[in-house]
């Protein structure tokens, strides 16, 4: 684990050099084209200017691909834009006072403040991921961390934006830095993942009513990780925080939640979700494991320092998670292909015929793509200062990618790319 840290800390210490690719800027192959047709910047190079990207981190496309949603870190902000012509339709603003109390509800689950901060509901909220629910009606933006927590070691929360009204709903409280989230697809249980303190926590959400929306279960991955930090401390949460959880999926059948170890001893956490038990981890990928999608009757994971395309058959997975049952709690799997992209390789998607596999990859600013059929790379195309979000639309069309900065260089920009 620590050969693991290190490499990682070596990696990020590496900051390729910032690059703006320019708008017309072209990559293809003989079955595919990919070009960068517009952006949408926060940067003094650029006249049109909207303050509201500041880092972001993540873009999520509603269902029907009118709109999309881009999670702004460091601005506390979720501006949403529509997709036909890039028109900014509003801006949901992570702050909140005294005033917005109806917003929090008993949730069925008590999270545990150790600072005895004064007004704990009162904060900017630094927004990470996002998912859908309820056929979009209902947009779910789990926040980093609360501003007036600088180490990012109390709880945090959650906020529920009504996509009809333009307007947050609901807000949960959380575990320590929350920092993925996906929905079921059945579309009744949200799963919220801890990169904070090694949990993850489910929420039944299948009521119209978001205020009977209640936490359902909380699973422990290994052992619960804890920090206890002078106030006054500057520690890097990204770094050393037990098995570091990051991508999180539903089995096709609901069954099962995976969620990616991208530190620690690395591996998939596997969560029986009928059992409500937390099984295992399987191993055999990589590390650093960031995120995974599943497309096709393949899983896929990003890793991220090395710069990788893992995949593996979905009928191997299930195989590997039956020798849970055998009292295991390490399981490794064999049949993975590797695909090598741009180094630190974070967000990917599949196109929704599952031909081709695109990654956003940080150190090396750009996206790659992969083809499916021979698990090459066949596309490398630049990208602002340094992607890391990434969404596709239903018709595989347009790709978003969102370049957040690192030490506060580059980033502030969302590229929009068409794909034929």
């Amino acid at each position: 684990m620590l050969l693991l840290n290190a490499f990682i800390m070596a990696a990020n210490d590496s900051i390729p050099v910032v690059v703006h690719p320019v708008v017309g800027t072209t990559a293809m192959t003989k079955d595919l084209s990919v070009t960068l047709v517009a952006k949408i910047q926060n940067l003094a190079v650029n006249p049109v200017r909207d303050s509201d990207i500041k880092s972001p981190k993540s873009v999520n496309i509603a269902p029907g691909d009118s709109v999309f949603f881009i999670n702004s870190l460091e601005g506390c902000r979720t501006p949403v834009y529509r997709l036909s012509d890039l028109q900014k339709l509003y801006t949901i603003r992570h702050h909140f006072t005294a005033a917005d109390s109806s917003l929090w509800f008993d949730d069925g689950m008590t999270f545990t403040f150790s600072d005895e901060h004064e007004s704990p509901h009162v904060f900017g909220g630094k927004p990470v991921e996002g998912t859908f629910s309820h056929s979009g009606r209902y947009f779910w933006v789990p926040y980093y961390r609360r501003t007036y927590d600088t180490n990012a070691q109390e709880p945090s929360a959650m906020a529920v934006i009504d996509t009809k009204r333009q307007c947050i709903v609901r807000v949960f409280n959380t575990s320590v830095l929350p920092k993925m989230v996906a929905t079921s697809h059945d579309g009744k249980t949200i799963a919220v993942t801890h990169w904070g303190d090694n949990t993850v926590c489910t929420i039944d959400c299948h009521d119209a009513n978001p205020a009977r929306w209640r936490y359902t279960n909380e699973y422990v991955v290994d052992y619960r990780f804890v920090v206890h930090a002078p106030k006054d401390s500057v520690i890097n949460r990204d770094m050393g925080s037990g098995n570091a959880l990051r991508g999180t999926l539903f089995t096709p059948d609901d069954r099962y939640l995976l969620v990616g170890c991208m530190g620690g001893s690395g591996g998939i956490a596997v969560i029986d979700l009928q059992q409500h038990k937390y099984l295992g981890r399987l191993t055999g990928m990589m590390q650093n494991l960031r995120h995974m999608i599943i497309s096709g009757d393949y899983i896929y994971l990003s890793i991220n320092s090395k710069g990788y395309v893992q995949r593996l058959p979905l009928t191997n997975l299930y195989a590997a998670i039956d020798n849970f049952a055998n009292g295991k709690k390490v399981v490794p799997v064999n049949g993975w292909q590797s695909a090598k992209v741009g180094a630190g390789a974070r967000t990917i998607c599949a196109s929704p015929d599952g031909r081709f596999i695109f990654a956003a990859c940080n150190f090396s600013n750009c996206v790659s793509v992969v083809d499916a059929r021979t698990m090459k790379e066949v596309i490398r195309i630049a990208a602002d200062s340094y992607p890391v979000g990434m969404d596709i639309t239903s018709d595989g069309k347009t790709l978003i990618v969102t370049s957040q900065g690192r030490r506060d260089k580059g980033g502030n920009s969302v590229d929009i790319f068409s794909i034929k």
